[in-house]
């Protein structure tokens, strides 16, 4: 036994923080697993939280984690689903890639004597207005 009854400890080391599993025994002889985060304060110090779960509580927590788990993977599933259903959603209404001629911005420069009224350009008297993402009208098409 260690020298704070320490039975065994395991370091995560991530980015910003420090994760420790120490599993412990106290002066009764009751084993229980701390769990203690550790990440750079403010200057030289540390801010550390902990938390302990005793052995006779163990299912109970890891029941819970486990179903917290579980709630994240669905979660982040359900987002990435959605995020491919915009995707296609907007590549339907809008067209595929760069070859796309809808989404190219187009510019006149000063000068420019070419009007042309399908160009995508709004003119609105000295200042240009440049239209994106519009729908073809039936005339275009």
């Amino acid at each position: 036994m260690g020298i704070r009854g320490e039975l065994y400890t395991t370091q995560v080391l991530l980015d910003n923080r420090s994760y420790f599993f120490n599993v412990k025994e106290n002066r009764t002889g009751d084993v229980f697993l701390q769990v203690v985060e550790s990440k750079k304060g403010d200057g030289a110090d540390f801010d550390r939280h902990q938390i302990a779960v005793f052995a006779e509580d163990m299912q109970k927590f890891l029941a819970g984690l486990d179903e917290s788990l579980k709630f994240i993977e669905k979660d982040r599933r359900a987002k990435a689903k959605a995020r491919a259903e915009k995707k296609a959603a907007k590549e339907a209404k809008y067209g595929k890639g760069a070859d796309s001629d809808d989404k190219k911005l187009r510019y006149r420069k000063r000068g420019d004597n070419e009007r042309n009224p399908n160009d995508g350009i709004k003119r609105t008297g000295k200042v240009i207005h440049i239209v994106s993402k519009r729908e073809k009208t039936e005339t275009e098409e």
